[in-house]
């Protein structure tokens, strides 16, 4: 343990807190939410676009260059590239969130075609409703779990399945049904009468914007405003955007032979997941229920929580030797598993006493076995020259402090980045200081910068 803080010390002279300025650069996911495209789906787990337009514009990445996501999300590094003339791949473990991601990236979709869609649901929508609804047999829970319905009076749900029937069994193309597809997924939590903001949903807490909003007229709105979007990004994006390129994968980022080429990428700009115990495919929840995708916790389990890296106590099963520190991380960067074998001990111990008896322990080293496999995946595609750019957040938990930044760099040093650099965005739990049951480790979030030369 004394060898690797000794290296954290030794690199202490790459680590600083960006002044007010530069911090504004990299921007909040505030901004997102608010630019054409981007704020199509509020996925939790999102960054500010502005953040990669200063990373490509800091490093002098030019059209024509490669960027590359290893966990794409919501696509926002994706569809920088593209408004940049860059192409891009992208991966994401999360399959519902790769089908948001996929039409997101499609700007070539026809204006005209899908207004007549949005004309044809008008058209047809109070009779598919009364054919949905006067079926002897028709009955809401025969469609959705109990959840849904706790966030929607029966009349809304109602309207919003028809719009979901109407969208499925359309014969138009695919690329106008994933374009919908999106539309009703972000109608969702806004037409709902219960607390639905990201991440959390509320059911018992009534949400009193909701209560006169009419499901077909914002549907129609928010359809029309999704498609002036496209019209905005192209017109803002460089000339010739359309002759990039952007492959996107809904695979694993710990291994992409096969799919992403040796020293095929010119910089890396991404988000880990934070070793927060934020479970990613729960937050998706009311979604992949609306949709038909997964009716309980166990097809959420085996449709998307088995496919995302780990980062949550909800992914562990203590008798999977998977959780056990990998022999690669063990042999690659010793010095870390010297540092972390001891704080994975404390956090078993202080499982059996703490409240929930959460298998943080276990947690900790999924989360490294995969950091570790993602790191030596990412060295493998990077050209020389290059650099690789982490957003992420450090943790304690149960007050064991995880420097999660310096470990990821350390980790790349390890298997051949030359150096890193760590730049403080903002500290981070400020919120909860007055907690009495949360810990009093002052938390971060920063940029780690790996530099392949």
């Amino acid at each position: 343990m004394a060898i690797l803080e000794k290296q954290l010390v030794l690199f202490k002279t790459n680590e600083f807190y960006d002044s007010p300025e530069e911090v504004s650069c990299w921007g909040t996911f505030k901004e997102s939410l608010r630019a054409p495209v981007h704020r199509w789906f509020t996925y939790p787990a999102g960054f500010s676009y502005k953040a990669v337009e200063h990373s490509l514009e800091r490093y002098g990445l030019s059209k024509g260059d490669v960027i590359y996501d290893p966990f794409m999300g919501s696509g926002t590094t994706n569809i920088v590239a593209k408004t940049k003339g860059m192409n891009s791949y992208g991966v994401e473990a999360h399959p519902f969130v790769f089908k948001i991601t996929k039409a997101k990236l499609n700007w070539d979709i026809s204006i005209d075609i899908a207004e007549k869609f949005i004309s044809s649901v008008n058209v047809n929508f109070n009779k598919k409703l009364r054919d949905i609804t006067t079926r002897r047999d028709f009955k809401l829970s025969n469609f959705f779990p109990e959840l849904v319905m706790k966030c929607y009076p029966d009349n809304a749900l109602t309207e919003l399945l028809t719009l979901r029937i109407l969208c499925e069994k359309s014969n138009a193309t695919d690329d106008i049904k994933d374009f919908f597809f999106v539309v009703i997924t972000a109608l969702l939590r806004n037409v709902s009468s219960a607390a639905t903001g990201w991440p959390y949903i509320a059911p018992k807490k009534a949400k009193t914007s909701s209560f006169d909003k009419d499901v077909l007229t914002e549907f129609s709105k928010l359809a029309r405003r999704m498609l002036l979007d496209i019209q905005n990004i192209k017109s803002h994006a460089v000339r010739n955007y359309q002759k990039t390129w952007h492959k996107i994968y809904n695979a694993d980022s710990r291994n992409t032979v096969g799919l992403i080429p040796n020293e095929s990428i010119d910089h890396i700009f991404t988000s880990p997941p934070y070793l927060n115990n934020f479970d990613y495919s729960d937050r998706t929840r009311l979604e992949l229920y609306f949709w038909g995708e997964a009716k309980n916790w166990k097809d959420i389990s085996d449709n998307v929580r088995t496919k995302l890296m780990t980062s949550a106590t909800t992914q562990i099963s203590r008798n999977d030797p998977r959780y056990e520190m990998s022999e690669g991380l063990k042999k690659d960067c010793p010095d870390i598993a010297k540092f972390l074998l001891p704080k994975i001990e404390e956090l078993s111990v202080l499982r059996k006493i703490k409240g929930g008896k959460k298998s943080y322990d276990l947690m900790v080293s999924g989360y490294f076995n995969d950091i570790y496999e993602i790191i030596c995946d990412v060295y493998r595609v990077l050209k020389p020259n290059t650099k690789a750019l982490f957003v992420l957040g450090d943790s304690a938990p149960y007050g064991v402090h995880i420097p999660t930044d310096k470990l990821i760099g350390e980790i790349g040093v390890c298997i051949g980045f030359d150096n890193y650099q760590i730049e403080v965005l903002r500290k981070r739990g400020e919120k909860w200081k007055c907690n009495p049951q949360r810990h009093k480790v002052p938390l971060r979030e920063s940029v780690v910068t790996l530099f392949k030369e």
